[in-house]
């Protein structure tokens, strides 16, 4: 599947192969393809060397598509199938947000590694079972955190604030809109038990990338909100939420996501990010800039001690988390990204929810 730039939830990068490892090496399965996100999640593991063996999902339609995508792999017949076979290593699911969870809990217990859709659970008593599934199997239980790591500029920037390019990081703004594409969506998309509301489900990328800018370990929900302003034929919708965030480390974060994306955009969502540092800023113009027509992305500009600087990355960063990942999984290191830090964000965006004041 390629990128479809128009519809956050097909939206697939595609970058350059860079495997990891040889053919056959590191088998892993999708199961559950309730999110278009997992296509953007088996284009990375695939890139980076991963086999798809199995595909699993109730829905026939839903298989023939995915197989379409990634004809290597095979239907199987049940989960129960996927989960027993001794060669998977990984597996990949956008399941139902509010199901996520217990598919990982059942992934873990066969002795498999996780590697869900944000966000990867909705309630703190969800955290609590994943936490100790994986302390008592002692496998991972990953999160597509797409936003940042399947973004090349959110990489780039990544790799400029550790070389020290603007200092200490202080402040993260995020700006995350998505457009809605009502008639696209599934059912359960509209129900907030299932979805989980907009600050865990979009909201989780917000937050994910606060963590990782700022080096935050552990942070607090000053105030966050949600409201459905403009969508009242979907009552259980939060079409607008926005949060503010400080960090164990004094560091601070404000976040906005919503659901009005206008029409004659070219994107789904302008998505931004401002990061504030000791000794200078960045801004990310992750998936347009916007007005110029000339279907460039991925735009990085900064201001430092130094001068001022704009770069545009696309196609030249890369991805490379899929391949720690593999790695990680192989030589159980934590290169990608550490459990901790996963579950944080997830611990984090939950909070953010359940606190909310609806201001509308």
């Amino acid at each position: 599947m390629n990128i479809n730039k128009n519809n956050g939830m097909n939206y697939a990068p595609q970058g350059k192969p860079n495997p990891v490892v040889k053919k056959r090496e590191f088998s892993i399965s999708a199961v559950a393809l309730d999110h278009g996100h997992i296509y953007g999640m088996c284009n990375g593991l695939s890139e980076a060397g991963a086999s798809i063996k199995w595909v699993y999902d109730p829905d026939p339609a839903k298989v023939a598509a995915f197989l379409k995508a990634f004809p290597e792999a095979k239907a199987a017949k049940s989960e129960a199938q996927v989960l027993s076979d001794p060669e998977v290593k990984l597996i990949a699911s956008a399941a139902v947000t509010s199901k996520r969870c217990e598919l990982g809990l059942r992934a873990l217990a066969a002795g498999k590694d996780y590697f869900t859709d944000k966000a990867p659970l909705t309630t703190l008593e969800q955290l609590e079972s994943a936490k100790k599934a994986v302390q008592d199997s002692g496998r991972k239980y990953m999160v597509y955190y797409s936003e940042r790591i399947h973004v090349e500029s959110a990489v780039f920037a990544g790799q400029l604030i550790e070389q020290g390019a603007i200092g200490k990081v202080i402040q993260v703004m995020g700006m995350g809109p998505h457009r809605l594409s009502a008639p696209d969506r599934p059912q359960w998309f509209f129900e907030k038990d299932k979805y989980g509301g907009i600050l865990c489900d979009i909201g989780s990328h917000q937050i994910e990338q606060f963590l990782f800018y700022a080096g935050v370990k552990d942070a607090k929900v000053v105030r966050s909100q949600v409201g459905n302003f403009n969508h009242p034929e979907y009552p259980e919708l939060e079409d607008f939420g926005d949060a503010m965030l400080v960090g164990d480390n004094g560091s601070t974060q404000y976040f906005r996501v919503d659901w009005f994306t206008p029409d004659g955009l070219s994107s789904w969502g302008d998505g931004r990010t401002f990061i504030l540092g000791t000794e200078g800023y960045i801004e990310l113009r992750k998936y347009l800039n916007i007005g110029m027509g000339d279907n460039s992305s991925n735009h990085v500009f900064m201001a430092n001690g130094k001068g001022e600087y704009h770069y545009e990355v696309k196609g030249k960063v890369g991805y490379p988390y899929f391949g720690q990942l593999i790695l990680d999984c192989i030589n159980r290191t934590e290169n990608a990204m550490t459990q901790d830090h996963a579950f944080k964000a997830a611990e984090l965006c939950v909070k953010a929810q359940l606190q909310a004041e609806k201001i509308r």
